[in-house]
């Protein structure tokens, strides 16, 4: 790698830092590349991206960011989870470690906090922000429904009502 590519790196990292909601640190235990893969691919499905960088360009990128904390982290094969949506990496990374024992969770930070990896399993069983957005707008139309139904309720007695007259008077 030349000082032109690690620069460029170092730029792009430092991007996705100031980008990030959530950057998970885990350790490559000897993961396969198929495992690797099938790993950056439910990334992507969750929204999250999973990367393997140098750790020296990763401190440097680090500086002057909220994620400063991490520097401390990256010691050894590691990658980098990470993702807007502050619960999705974290979910993903969990999951799949559940069922590969090659991949360790080194921790994380979500902004300035630091996250040890019982904290990244922690924000892995909260729900997704999509989820919260589902919810409240199941809460909002609710009421809306209720009151619908209600309003209708009294309309629909009245037609019956007259509908009951209009047969009587015609039979």
């Amino acid at each position: 790698m030349d000082r032109a590519q690690k620069a460029a790196a170092v730029a792009d990292l430092k991007q996705t830092f100031s980008e990030v909601g959530v950057v998970v640190i885990t350790r490559n235990l000897g993961l396969t590349v198929a495992q690797s893969t099938q790993l950056r691919t439910k990334m992507r499905e969750a929204g999250a991206t999973y990367k393997v960088s140098k750790n020296k360009l990763a401190k440097i990128a680090l500086d002057g960011t909220d994620y400063l904390s991490l520097g401390d982290m990256l010691t050894g094969p590691v990658g980098l989870a990470t993702s807007i949506d502050p619960v999705a990496a974290a979910k993903v990374v969990v999951d799949f470690a559940k069922t590969n024992d090659k991949l360790e969770i080194v921790g994380g930070a979500m902004g300035a906090t630091a996250l040890n990896p019982e904290g990244v399993k922690a924000l892995a069983t909260m729900p997704s922000l999509d989820e919260l957005r589902a919810k409240i707008v199941g809460l909002i139309q609710a009421p809306a429904q209720k009151l619908a139904s209600i309003t209708q309720a009294p309309a629909g007695q009245l037609a019956r009502v007259f509908g009951a007259y209009g047969a009587k008077e015609a039979a």
